[in-house]
């Protein structure tokens, strides 16, 4: 019994070192800025669909959730801060609908079973991080009013991006997956 306890433990220790471990991963991907058309590109999202497939959807949304109360509580973990500010304000402003996207996006990427066949994978992973976008304008549409321009203002800007970061996915998802393996 007491075996069965301490294993319990071990795995619940080695879970929440996982786990801010992809925090760490997370910040570190907020802050890299390289330089892309038309808007400069962040690695974030890429390494939220790469913490889904890798850890699974379980401790993927854990990571990513306690990656949101991290900057929410005031760490500068998040894109643009703390130069443009941190906290539940910077957390409110325009970026938390992509924000709060990234747990769906977590959860979708750690529960498919991805296909054999390359374009459903790629419709996967596409249809995974799509949710950062839908939740994205609709809180920007929330915040800054319908009648603008939503699209070409929150999406269309990182369309290019996206799909670089989705091709590497879709490349490495076969390594990424037997790291999935090695985690559980």
């Amino acid at each position: 019994m007491e075996l069965i306890k301490e294993i319990k433990q071990s795995k619940i220790l080695r879970n929440v070192f996982i786990a801010l471990m992809g925090t760490v991963l997370l910040a570190i991907s907020s802050k890299i800025k390289i330089p892309f058309y038309p808007v400069p590109m962040t690695m974030q999202t890429l390494i939220v669909l790469f913490l889904g497939i890798a850890l699974g959807w379980k401790l993927g949304v854990i990571t990513v959730t306690l990656y949101l109360f991290e900057g929410i509580i005031g760490l500068p973990v998040f894109s643009g801060s703390p130069e443009k500010g941190a906290g539940i304000v910077y957390f409110t402003g325009p970026t938390m609908g992509y924000l709060i996207g990234f747990l769906f996006t977590v959860y979708f990427a750690g529960s498919f079973n991805f296909s054999k066949n390359l374009f459903i994978k790629f419709f996967q992973i596409s249809f995974s991080v799509s949710f950062i976008y839908i939740f994205g304008v609709l809180w920007l549409g929330t915040l800054i009013g319908w009648e603008k321009p939503l699209f070409q203002l929150g999406v269309q800007p990182f369309l290019l991006a996206e799909l670089f970061k989705i091709l590497i996915i879709l490349i490495s998802l076969s390594q990424i997956k037997k790291l999935n393996k090695y985690l559980q």
